[in-house]
């Protein structure tokens, strides 16, 4: 390899000279180009050298490694800022709320989301709310009902699934997350625990309220006009099966103002809140319907919670896993106008069954269902109605008052009152039936069988005449027969054929029923 001569002493004094022929017919391979080699170029003034050259390659703290330690301390600091400012303006900015799935309006809200869905996807969703995205995480609620005649139904309603998932309301935009925890479970229900986190701008936070009132009355909408039963689940009160159509008070047909003076009381009593604060008396009131089987007792509280546009709720005392602890923490969580039903109280605990050497299906004490009526931890503003067929089994102490308000007897049906049932089944209405039970062709007003002569005003009058002749006749025999027995005579017969066959339905009393 070619190594070119360090210059002379003289050469240095005269200055760079050209170089001689001998000198420009090198090779290049090297790199040489005639000119000076790299290696010989003249260094730079140091007042010319970069900062940056001075401290990456004059520094020996920063060759050994400390000058990168630096540079990685600069860009965490830098990330952390960054990441800390990203949070501040999230908490300016941004604002959330929590639905946890304990809570009453979280089934609500899924409903209103699927809701709004199934309105945006018929072309209905943005005349109110309009949901901005479609939902790609949906989850599926079955609603599945066994009806008597073996025929099935099967609702499939579509909600959000876990995930993450959008919507515009009211021209501002809101995430949705839905999360689920598969390490906490609910141990009545066995579903996991979930949550609805709900973020927004901090400007539209105002909308949070209006958006759950909204959930709220979408949910309420299917159930106006019907009374929901609500049955026990744990320590909680859950909806039994769907809403049932609200039954009208005149459906029922019940002795001479019997069914006026509960009414008058329960009114009067919901009216008078105050007054019993002033006077430091427990706000809650309790009625007792006795009577034989089928005289229209557990119809009469449906007609009435109708009528008052009440939910009730059913309890059963005997129910397997039910304590005095329960039962208090359940009087105690009474949703908002119901009423509380206690069917058959005499069998509570006459016809206890063992089911294992430690007890019994309910563990529900005498004492326990006392304290819980009327006793120092019992909650206020609420009604409760009792059934039984044998008032003779009861014990003074459960039904006394302050426990019981208001006792009232319904018995098997008199003659008036079998003649009001008549009239209602054969007077006027508004649709026809055939042989097969299904509404037919109108037809004066009146329910009609195939083949049957319509009946007018008096003849019909004057046949419900002979249905009371004929009750009060048998009950001065002894003889009684229920409302619930002439009404399925009624249903299934026409005026004449019907009866025919009210003394075969006339059966002597028990003599244990009061």
């Amino acid at each position: 390899m070619f190594r070119p001569r360090p210059p002379t002493t003289a050469q240095n004094e005269a200055g760079p000279s050209r170089p001689s022929p001998q000198t420009s017919d090198l090779p290049t391979s090297d790199g040489y180009d005639g000119d000076l080699p790299p290696q010989a170029a003249p260094a730079l003034p140091v007042e010319d050298q970069s900062f940056y050259s001075k401290i990456m390659a004059d520094n020996p703290y920063f060759s050994a490694g400390a000058g990168l330690m630096g540079i990685g301390v600069v860009l965490t600091a830098f990330r952390r800022s960054l990441t800390l400012g990203t949070s501040l303006a999230q908490r300016r900015l941004l604002v959330t709320l929590e639905i946890p799935s304990k809570d009453r309006s979280y089934p609500w809200f899924l409903e209103w989301m699927a809701a709004q869905s199934a309105a945006q996807a018929a072309g209905k969703g943005k005349r109110r709310i309009g949901l901005g995205l479609r939902s790609h995480e949906l989850a599926v609620e079955t609603s599945y009902k066994q009806h008597e005649n073996g025929a099935s139904e099967a609702v499939f309603n579509l909600v959000p699934g876990p995930g993450t998932h959008y919507f515009k309301y009211r021209g501002n935009w809101f995430q949705v997350k839905r999360e689920r925890d598969s390490k906490l479970m609910d141990l009545h229900s066995g579903t996991p625990w979930e949550t609805l986190t709900l973020t927004t701008l901090s400007t539209s936070r105002n909308l949070f309220p209006s958006l759950l009132s909204e959930a709220r009355e979408l949910a309420e909408a299917s159930t106006e006009g019907k009374t929901v039963v609500y049955t026990a689940w744990g320590v909680e009160w859950r909806p039994f099966g769907k809403p049932r159509r609200r039954r009208e008070m005149g459906s029922v047909v019940l002795a001479k103002d019997v069914s006026e003076r509960v009414e008058e009381d329960l009114r009067g009593f919901l009216g008078r809140g105050r007054w019993y604060a002033e006077r430091g008396i427990p706000y809650r009131r309790g009625y007792l319907l006795h009577g034989p089987p089928g005289s229209g007792k557990t119809s009469f509280i449906q007609a009435l919670a109708g009528t008052l546009n009440y939910n009730i709720c059913l309890l059963n005392l005997s129910e397997r896993g039910l304590t005095d602890d329960k039962l208090n923490h359940l009087l105690g969580l009474v949703p908002e106008r119901s009423f509380v039903l206690l069917e058959d109280i005499d069998s509570a605990f006459n016809r206890r069954i063992q089911t294992s050497e430690d007890g019994y299906k309910s563990s529900v004490t005498f004492s326990g269902l006392l304290n819980a009526l009327d006793g120092v931890a019992s909650s206020e503003e609420r009604i409760i109605f009792m059934t039984t067929n044998h008032f003779d089994r009861l014990d003074p102490a459960l039904i006394r008052p302050g426990r019981v308000d208001l006792q009232e007897l319904l018995d098997d049906a008199a003659g008036e009152q079998a003649k009001r049932l008549f009239v209602k089944f054969y007077g006027n209405s508004t649709s026809v039936l055939g042989q097969s039970g299904q509404e037919g062709e109108e037809n004066k007003g009146r329910i009609l069988r195939e083949g049957e002569e319509p009946l007018s005003d008096e003849e019909v009058e004057e046949m419900g005449s002979e249905v009371e002749r004929l009750v009060d006749d048998e009950r001065r025999h002894g003889r009684m027969v229920s409302m619930a027995s002439l009404q399925g005579l009624f249903i299934r017969n026409g005026a004449k054929e019907s009866i025919l066959g009210i003394r075969e339905l006339c059966r002597p009393r028990a003599l244990d029923v009061a």
